[in-house]
């Protein structure tokens, strides 16, 4: 093995089981069954990264969770001179957390969203904060569609493991069927990203678009780099194997997806530096005694996410640990 030059050896990172991912998914699923509702107190509803430039250093954490969705909407193509009207388009959500995201789409641009998590308490908060939002009694609604917002949009949220999203709505005949699928720091949970693409694939309409951040280890990696600033972040984030930005842009090609570039012709917009913010609030943020006593008491899984932040955060500093958005057109 060698020492701290030189790309990483594929035997420091040894493909998993898929006993493995299975039990991973698990522990994701638990962590969040038990964990959302403490981190809807933290985060507030988009459990995201915020995004900031020099011109809007001002902005709370909260304004800056919004402006990275007006950013994806931009990237995709929805905002700006040239975008068209999309009232009434069919968005899945992958990975949608309590709804934030899912609720602001169908609030601002009229869509019909449909938002999946693995978690079943996400599901039931999403709900819960879908109606109250919507001035709805809020009782016992853990299912079916919620008419939100004056521009004419609705919301849905279904538990559900994403990797099986292909033959889930295969058997709602909803193949073909989705304007837009959305997916904003889920994908890095997945244990086969190439599986994620073929279904975004079959479920979008021809024209459809795919709209996607994430998180994403930088590219030749030395032995050292690797082990102290990504393999924290993996183990504390319940993560397979982090992916490269471009090796996103590989993996949608080869699904059949088309990136939709920049006015400078690139696949991806590295956002590396205007996300990193958000690690800084959110140190502050975890250094609360009651939120480490709670971690205390849910075991070593919740610890490791939370000592996870400052690695993220050194990774973000050292240029190891990056953020990007993408947008891919189905043609």
């Amino acid at each position: 093995m060698p020492h701290d030059s030189g790309h990483l050896e594929p035997a420091l990172a040894e493909k998993p089981s898929v006993g493995t991912f299975e039990a991973l998914k698990s522990r994701i699923k638990a962590h969040y069954d038990i964990c959302s509702t403490y981190y809807l107190s933290l985060w507030g509803q988009h459990i995201h990264h915020g995004y900031w430039t020099e011109e809007t250093s001002h902005l709370s954490k909260e304004d800056a969770q919004v402006a990275l969705i007006e950013l994806l909407l931009n990237r995709a193509g929805f905002r700006g001179e040239d975008a068209q009207s999309t009232k009434g388009l069919k968005v899945l959500d992958v990975g949608c957390g309590v709804g934030g995201t899912t609720r602001y789409l169908a609030k601002t641009l009229g869509w019909e969203a449909t938002g999946v998590t693995i978690s079943d308490e996400q599901v039931k908060i999403a709900y819960d904060l879908s109606r109250k939002d919507a001035g709805a009694d809020t009782s016992n609604q853990v299912h079916g569609r919620i008419p939100i917002g004056s521009a004419g949009g609705s919301v849905e949220f279904i538990p559900l493991d994403a990797e099986t999203m292909g033959e889930f709505f295969a058997t709602q005949d909803k193949l073909g069927k989705f304007d837009v699928v959305w997916i904003s720091e889920a994908l890095s949970h997945f244990p086969s990203k190439a599986l994620f693409f073929e279904n975004a694939y079959k479920l979008l309409a021809p024209g459809g678009t795919l709209v996607l951040a994430d998180w994403f280890k930088g590219e030749n990696l030395t032995e050292r780099q690797f082990r102290d600033d990504i393999v924290p972040i993996e183990d504390g984030m319940l993560l397979p194997p982090l992916e490269t930005e471009p090796g996103y842009v590989k993996l949608a090609k080869s699904a059949g997806f088309q990136p939709k570039k920049d006015s400078q012709g690139k696949d991806y917009m590295d956002i590396s530096k205007n996300v990193a913010r958000t690690w800084d609030i959110t140190s502050d943020l975890i250094a609360s005694p009651s939120l480490w006593a709670f971690a205390l008491s849910q075991g070593r899984d919740v610890i490791l996410f939370l000592k996870a932040f400052a690695a993220m955060r050194r990774g973000f500093a050292n240029g190891t640990f990056l953020y990007a958005i993408m947008a891919f057109e189905k043609k």
